[in-house]
């Protein structure tokens, strides 16, 4: 007997030995295998700057009291964001469902029964037994499965962390869009009553035989070519409050935004991109934990080898006994364990293996390349919002000179030989250069609120 003993101790000592070495019990770690992992890994150990521009507060950076109070709406009422919330809660859940699952379960199942035979008294026989069992984590299965449920967790924090910014920062964009149609919509009605009196002035301009009907008629085209694209924008206009409507989860209707909203810059920008701000993106912190999901499914299928240790007691009272019927009845318990191995599954369990651990390695491959898009992102960003920057002097200036050219081809058609052709040019000219003003100072805008998004989205 002490031979057999001796024999199975010594054939699982090595399997038990070799626990360490093959990562069952191993916790997912930040990754530094390659120049980029190990700069981002160094970078979320870091303590995170409060003051960079997308770890503000969003409060912080969009101050317009309407706007303020839309995104409060928005938060509240959005269904992505409470489907969202909805997910951590449902993740909660998970979690404490997996933590749980290494105390005993417990079922209380009670019965009884009564028999008659050949017309006797009828023998009445009861059970009120109790069974607990309870599996020994001895190989990590409950542990793995446990971590993975916190993984998951932490990626759908991470998620509704996204679906918030997104949120914020759609607000924000639909907001300062209504206001940029708002101010095309103000200049096309200023424009138009100019080009109403244009008309007036060419219709007597014809009557004193100063110009001909052709310059009259060109000028009523350009009139009502004006009215044409008011109502182009008002279609536009609309749709962006529907927009915002959507967002805040009310019925459609007209928001009364002002065509002066103007969003300034809250910070300086740097011209880089930290791999501080990259760390802080949501997309990002979603690609690692999908990283230590998968981690963690390669542990469970390395788990599956090993054998699984059941601990099992059942007892409580009964009148049936050994086979016989006693009254008043009696207690009884029984204990039992069993250890169950993988014997014909292995090459199930080696398939599993091989998958998870190919998806361990796709996890990886997007965790970077989410990454190095992430750092596109934000470079792009930056550019638009210097190069928009630097555009505002230039086209200032193009609309000084353009006014300047209006003003002087009306004074040549009243005053000397100029045609209305020059003036029309003019006018079309100004007035493309003076939407096109309105279009960069969105652009402009738009990019302070995508920037602040991609870097990260507020805290």
């Amino acid at each position: 007997m002490k031979l057999k003993n001796s024999i199975i101790i010594a054939a699982l000592l090595p399997a038990l030995l070799g626990l360490g070495s093959c990562g069952l019990y191993n916790k997912y770690q930040t990754p530094d295998s390659t120049p980029l992992l190990a700069e981002y890994k160094e970078a979320r150990a870091a303590e995170i700057d409060s003051s960079a521009y997308g770890n503000l507060l969003w409060e912080d950076v969009f101050t317009d009291p309407m706007l303020v109070d839309l995104i409060n709406q928005a938060l509240a009422n959005n269904t992505s964001m409470r489907n969202a919330l909805a997910n951590v809660e449902i993740a909660n859940a998970n979690v404490q469902g997996a933590r749980l699952s290494y105390l005993p379960s417990i079922a209380l199942t009670p019965n009884g029964a009564g028999a008659s035979y050949a017309g006797s008294d009828i023998s009445w026989t009861y059970q009120i037994p109790a069974a607990a069992s309870w599996e020994v984590d001895l190989f990590g299965k409950i542990l793995n499965s446990k971590r993975s449920a916190e993984a998951q967790r932490e990626l759908s924090i991470h998620q509704a962390q996204a679906a918030r910014s997104q949120l914020i920062a759609a607000v924000a964009n639909t907001y300062y869009g209504i206001a940029a149609l708002r101010s095309q919509l103000n200049l096309y009605h200023e424009t138009a009553q100019l080009w109403k009196e244009s008309v007036g002035v060419m219709e007597n301009m014809k009557e004193a035989g100063r110009t001909t009907e052709a310059a009259v008629v060109q000028s009523r085209a350009n009139y009502y070519n004006i009215l044409g694209g008011i109502t182009d924008l008002e279609v536009s206009l609309e749709k962006l409050n529907n927009t915002m409507s959507l967002l805040l989860n009310v019925m459609p209707q007209d928001w009364p935004i002002s065509a002066d909203a103007v969003l300034a810059l809250p910070v300086k920008l740097g011209q880089g991109v930290p791999m501080s701000v990259l760390a802080c993106r949501p997309d990002v912190r979603m690609a690692e934990q999908r990283l230590a999901v998968a981690f963690y499914a390669t542990n469970s299928a390395r788990a599956a080898f090993y054998p699984g240790l059941t601990l099992s007691v059942n007892g409580g009272y009964t009148n049936l006994l050994g086979g016989f019927i006693k009254n008043p009845g009696d207690w009884f318990y029984q204990l039992a364990g069993s250890l169950t191995a993988p014997i014909f599954a292995r090459g199930q369990n080696i398939a599993r293996l091989k998958g998870a651990k190919l998806q361990q390695e796709q996890a990886l491959n997007n965790f970077e390349y989410t990454l190095l898009s992430a750092a596109g992102e934000v470079l792009n960003g930056l550019t638009i919002y210097a190069k928009a920057d630097e555009k505002a002097g230039l086209i200032d200036q193009q609309v000084a000179n353009l006014e300047k050219s209006v003003e002087y081809t009306n004074d040549l058609l009243v005053y000397a030989n100029g045609t209305y052709l020059e003036v029309l040019t003019a006018q079309q000219s100004l007035l493309s250069a003076q939407m096109a003003r309105i279009n960069n100072q969105l652009a402009r805008t738009q990019a302070i609120i995508n920037l602040y998004q991609s870097m990260g989205g507020g805290r």
